[in-house]
């Protein structure tokens, strides 16, 4: 497989189906951004608010080789009720549960984290 093509989960899914020797890190991220809402007439004001976004880096090594993958897996509005918060954890969660299966159905072994609502 080229260099450039390792770029997705399912890319080194399908290298270690081929046999190949891959070691796996997952570390869980909680990213916050200030997304800004411009007027839309002249003298308006602007409005931002600040989002989260659930990310999960999984770090590959191949041979001698290292490749991130970041993915998105949730988000939310930051200050947002208990209950919205725990909801997009919930979401997250079993996106990235669904991920673990594929990569360990890969025979790749790696410690599995997971998000909780304090995340």
């Amino acid at each position: 497989m080229e260099e450039g093509v390792l770029n997705r989960l399912e890319d080194f899914i399908s290298l270690a189906k081929s046999g190949e020797g891959i070691d796996l890190t997952v570390s869980l991220n909680r990213h916050v951004l200030t997304r800004k809402f411009y007027p839309y007439k002249p003298g308006e004001s602007e409005d931002e608010i600040d989002m989260y976004f659930l990310a999960a880096d999984f770090v590959f090594k191949v041979g001698d080789r290292t490749h991130e993958v970041t993915k998105f897996y949730a988000s939310g509005i930051e200050g947002d009720s208990a209950s919205n918060m725990a909801k997009s954890v919930h979401v997250a969660n079993e996106r990235l549960r669904m991920d673990y299966k594929r990569l360990i159905g890969a025979g790749l072994v790696f410690s599995e984290n997971f998000w909780d609502e304090k995340s």
